[in-house]
């Protein structure tokens, strides 16, 4: 979802929703998402889907460096044309998850970021590239040390799950980082107004992740979830297209109940997993 809202300097901007764009219309809500950020002015934040900027102006008064990155080339254009070359905005066109971040900083921050430098990340993302988004930046050579976005409230909700509700999202986001829920936004915040209600999750991301070889956790893991509601033995089975009995002799060795769920399973539990079967 793109942040912006009914601003009278940029009228005529309508949402496309072949872009997934859901306008913020409550401006005391970006600063509370800028104020998530625990920001400073010395900081380089990321900002995703700005939009018309509502957001963008909330983080650029608390940062050093907003690094603003648009889709939509209009919007774009209009963040440009508003900030300038001489503020401490840099509009970027395109999508997110065609940069890096050191491409970002090293054509856009120029001398800033240049020396391997922290930095956030903030966006209020299109409902259906959220996850790939989120992941993007957490499985990144350069990942932010905190990350504030607002996404779909069940999306959200899966991010934050514990063992017992946990996916494949909570293990994607829970390796890397720890998130929060922040606030609940109601649909009837955004304009055109969405079909649910929306999130902001905080993500304080970890030095490096839980796990000692995430390509390997990955793989085992998405095996194991591959039938979440089977039991883990049929699910492994299954996935990873291996023999019965080999699989259960595995989870016999590791002390792991193969009739349990997927969803029951620790990130601990399944770092064993993926050290025996993969």
């Amino acid at each position: 979802m793109s942040a912006a809202g009914n601003d009278p300097r940029i009228p005529g901007v309508r949402a496309k929703k072949s872009l997934g764009q859901h306008f913020l219309t409550d401006a005391a809500i970006t600063e509370k998402i800028a104020d998530a950020a625990d920001p400073s002015p010395d900081e380089v934040i990321i900002e995703v889907g700005p939009g018309t900027g509502v957001l963008t102006r909330a983080l650029a008064r608390r940062f050093g460096l907003v690094i603003a990155v648009e889709i939509d080339s209009h919007l774009a254009s209009l963040l440009r044309t508003e900030f300038g070359e001489d503020s401490n905005v840099r509009t970027v066109t395109g999508d997110v998850r065609d940069f890096s971040p050191e491409d970002l900083f090293r054509e856009y921050g120029r001398d800033i970021v240049g020396d391997g430098r922290a930095y956030k990340l903030a966006g209020n993302l299109p409902y259906y590239v959220a996850s790939p988004i989120i992941r993007h930046f957490l499985e990144s050579d350069r990942k932010p040390v905190k990350m504030v976005v607002t996404v779909q409230r069940e999306v959200g909700e899966n991010m934050v799950a514990g063992p017992g509700k946990t996916g494949l999202l909570s293990l994607a986001v829970q390796v890397y980082g720890a998130p929060t829920i922040v606030m609940h936004i109601p649909a009837s915040k955004f304009r055109p107004k969405p079909k649910v209600d929306s999130v902001v999750v905080a993500i304080d991301v970890h030095a490096e992740p839980l796990v000692s070889d995430p390509e390997r956790f990955f793989k085992v893991a998405k095996a194991g979830f591959r039938a979440p509601r089977k039991q883990l033995h049929n699910s492994l089975v299954k996935g990873l297209g291996g023999e019965g009995e080999a699989v259960r002799e595995a989870l016999i060795r590791m002390g792991i109940d193969g009739r349990r769920r997927p969803s029951t399973l620790t990130i601990g539990e399944w770092d064993m997993l993926a050290k025996e079967l993969a």
